[in-house]
């Protein structure tokens, strides 16, 4: 699948929008399923705050973002967060990434989508 070398995708939590968490999940299940579908793969996708619990042990959002990763999309998370929440042991998909890293992203795509 193409790589959208210009998209960058900033996941801030670990559900879409906010409400119910368990609708919550289920959104963000079926929007990375669907951008995936979409083949308009973005180049990277940094994960913050809780979001990262979509990146670590025990979470089934790791068969997506393992596919993600397959076709070449860069898979970051702050390790800030994986600090905070102690979860830096179980990375499950993609590497840590700074908040410096992260800025120099956000600036330098040309499109960033923020959820």
């Amino acid at each position: 699948m193409p790589i959208n070398n210009d998209l960058l995708l900033i996941l801030k939590s670990s559900t879409f929008g906010e409400g119910e968490i368990d609708l919550g999940e289920t959104l963000m299940e079926k929007f990375l399923n669907s951008l995936f579908e979409s083949g308009n793969l973005p180049a990277r996708i940094i994960c913050m705050n809780s979001a990262i619990f979509l990146t670590t042990a025990g979470s089934h959002f790791n068969d997506i973002l393992s596919k993600f990763e397959l076709e070449g999309t860069m898979i970051l998370s702050c390790s800030t967060c994986l600090e905070y929440y102690k979860r830096v042991d179980q990375l499950r998909v993609g590497k840590a990434t700074t908040m410096k890293e992260t800025v120099s992203s956000m600036l330098s795509f040309g499109r960033v989508i923020s959820l």
